[in-house]
């Protein structure tokens, strides 16, 4: 088996945006540029890069949720991007997301055990009971209580809609986690609970994260690769300390000294 959970290889997508008089000017925007990347299980890559730099059109881009105009995408050694509707149908079951907004994610007139449980249901996993247990187990696996599971939404904090979002994520025991950008929304005290949670619940379970945010504080705490893109284009890959302790590229400084009470380094020649 390949240590490799994820690959993507010479990703495009482009854009027409129109402009001018009665918007008859037509441009052609690359918000992906051939862009590559490579995933090794149990690890996290985190994708860095501030808005309009095409991180989350990467992101819905490798869960099928937009059509690429070319490049591959191997999942778990298979070609992604070629798959049928019932083999992507099974595949995706080992692909789950967790959302930036925990607010606008979950559906309010939904009780949150059936939020939970909607992938068990979807993908046929067990019976009414057995899918019943699966949701209290995973509710208290991510810091809540079981007797939470006939609550709504609104009930909850912020950082606990989160966990139910991440609980949500977590119930069809997915390889692979693309978190897009899950604590950009939260307080500081709240983004490193959940962070921690993440990080103990990848522990656990063996997850794979691709982590995307425009926060290089935060991607220290979590990731053990990083890739910096702008405009598209990726500009910078590597571990993160070489990232935090010898970037490469201005851009990619101007992003660490961004991050509060980060020393300013002398601009790269």
């Amino acid at each position: 088996m390949s240590d490799l959970i994820l690959q993507a290889h010479h990703l495009v997508k482009t854009y027409s945006q129109h402009s001018g008089t009665l918007g008859l000017q037509k441009t052609r925007i690359r918000a992906l540029d051939d862009v590559s990347l490579q995933l090794k299980r149990g690890t996290t890559l985190a994708v860095v890069g501030e808005s309009g730099s095409g991180k989350s059109t990467l992101a819905r881009g490798l869960m099928r949720l937009l059509p690429l105009d070319s490049g591959q995408v191997i999942f778990d050694q298979q070609d992604f991007l070629s798959m049928d509707k019932q083999a992507l149908r099974h595949a995706r079951k080992h692909i789950q997301m967790v959302f930036q907004d925990p607010f606008a994610s979950l559906n309010p007139r939904m009780r949150i055990g059936e939020i939970i449980a909607e992938g068990l249901v979807i993908h046929g996993v067990g019976n009414a009971r057995q899918q019943r247990d699966q949701v209290m187990h995973m509710l208290e696996k991510v810091g809540l209580k079981a007797e939470d599971s006939p609550k709504f939404p609104h009930q909850f904090s912020g950082g606990q809609r989160q966990r139910i979002g991440i609980a949500r994520a977590l119930i069809l025991q997915p390889k692979l986690v693309i978190c897009d950008e899950p604590v950009s929304a939260l307080d500081v005290s709240v983004q490193a609970q959940i962070l921690l949670l993440l990080k103990q619940l990848q522990t656990e379970m063996g997850l794979s994260y691709l982590f995307i945010t425009h926060d290089l504080r935060v991607v220290r705490h979590i990731a053990d690769e990083v890739m910096v893109m702008q405009k598209g284009k990726v500009i910078e890959q590597g571990s993160v300390e070489n990232i935090y302790n010898a970037p490469q590229e201005i851009y990619t400084q101007q992003l660490l000294n961004a991050i509060p009470g980060h020393a300013k380094r002398v601009a790269i020649a």
